[in-house]
Order: structure tokens, then sequence, then C-alpha cells
């Protein structure tokens, strides 16, 4: 009896091979296709992130310069926890003491601070109106640092204490920070570096190596106190979620006249 004709011929290995080098080459060119597409998207969103905090950073800085009266060399309200400490002060109540020196401040390692200056502001009430002591108005200090751990620039704010009537609150550590402390506020994240720079009102650069006296050697001026102009540059930085991705790399700058 005749039986009837089977095909039992399948794949080759040749064949097998074939098709599977063939679906691992369209497999890597589609997760290629995924990965740039997700990297660009992550980088997307990066930018705009930091283009974000380069607004927000911009115009907290300016809220506060436009208001301050001068820069400082060391806060003269007292905080109860300096960031970065005054080695000479037994109380451990003032920070450290800092001078007009231009330049770029890189930021700090993890668990360590930097200062990048101070400044004093006239005191004001909810309606904007000056707390006079006296014939002179109080002053509030502000302290601008930055965060290694956090790769934040920060700001402290120690608000004058016989100004009963501030609008503003003294800020803290937010490791110590209450309903009736806040946190220091963030003036911006994914901070790499600052600039800063001083100037006269006249754009004459200020500078506390400038001058020394040429018989002692002594330090004579100027410093902060000269200090009309104020010029800030903040540079981001944020690497990319997605590998592959671009880093994103901004920066913002901020120029203020003091009101000294």
């Amino acid at each position: 009896m005749a039986h009837p004709h089977t095909d039992a011929s399948g794949f080759t290995l040749i064949e097998l091979l074939v098709y599977i080098i063939l679906v691992g080459m369209l497999s890597t060119l589609v997760i290629k296709a995924m990965l740039d597409y997700w990297s660009g998207a992550a980088t997307l969103v990066n930018d705009n992130e930091t283009f974000v905090q380069r607004e927000d950073a911009g115009d907290t800085l300016r809220t506060y310069l436009n208001a301050g009266a001068a820069l400082v060399n060391q806060n003269t309200v007292t905080d109860a926890h300096p960031a970065i400490g005054d080695p000479s002060d037994s109380t451990g109540t003032y920070w450290e003491l800092i001078h007009a020196i231009p330049g770029s401040i890189a930021m700090p390692a993890s668990s360590s601070y930097t200062p990048v200056f101070y400044f004093s502001a006239p005191s004001v009430d909810s309606s904007r109106s000056f707390i006079m002591n006296g014939l002179q108005p109080y002053y509030d200090d502000f302290m601008l640092y930055m965060n290694g751990s956090t790769k934040q620039l920060l700001m402290r704010k120690l608000i004058n204490p016989n100004a009963s009537s501030d609008r503003l609150k003294t800020t803290c550590p937010p490791a110590y920070a209450t309903s009736s402390c806040l946190a220091d506020t963030v003036v911006s994240d994914d901070v790499s570096s600052v600039e800063t720079s001083y100037y006269s009102k006249s754009d004459i650069s200020i500078d506390y190596t400038s001058s020394t006296d040429p018989i002692t050697g002594q330090y004579n001026g100027p410093d902060f106190a000269n200090a009309e102009v104020v010029s800030i540059t903040l540079h981001l930085a944020r690497r990319s979620v997605i590998g592959g991705g671009t880093a994103t790399n901004n920066e913002v700058v901020v120029r203020v006249a003091l009101r000294n």
C-alpha cells in the first residue's frame, strides 16, 4: 500500500541562524530608537526644568537683593545654627567672616557648606513700611550659601528680634525647621558653581585684595562696605537620567545695584 508523501523538511541550521541574527538586529534597532527617544525626552525635560530653575533663581535673587541695603562681611543678627561658623566666635552664633573676593566658587563636597556672600536689608512690616529704631530702620541679615550634599544654593534669613512686626521670619536648616522657623529658602537646585563680582556704581571693580598698605603690607580696602553693585552667575548642571542622554548645562546671571 502506498503511503502519502509528507514533507519533513523544516529549518536548516543555517536558516535558523540567519533568522536569529535578523531578529537580533531588528530588536537592537528598535531598542536603540526607543532609547534615543527616551534620552531625547529626558534631555528636553531637564532643559525645561533648569529653565524654570533659572527663572525662579533670578526672581528670588532680584527680589531680595533689590531690597538689600548693603553687602556685609558677617551677620549682625545672631544665628543659632550657622552653616559655616566663625572659628573665632566662642558663642557659635556668627557665620564665617568673608571678604569681597571676586571669582568662581565651586560646589563643596557632600556634607560641606560654602558661603557665597551676605547682605542686609531694612526690616519692613506687612505694609512694606520700614520698622524704625529711632531715626534709623532695623536691619535683617541674609546669608547666601551652598550645600554640597543637596547641590543647592540656599538663603538663610536672620530677622532682627527687635523688629517685632517684621513681615519676614527667621529661617533654619531643614533639620531644625519648625512651623515657627521654616526651612532655608532654596534659591536653586543643581548648582555646580557660582561666580561673583562686586562693583561701585561707576562700574569700578571692588576687590578685597586690591589694596594693601605699602609699609605694613596689611589690607586697607576696599571691601563689601564699598560694593554698590553685585553680579552673580549661577552655573546649573543636571545629568541625563537615561544612558546616552545629553547632560544639561545652563547659567543665569543676576546683576543688582544695592541701596547703600
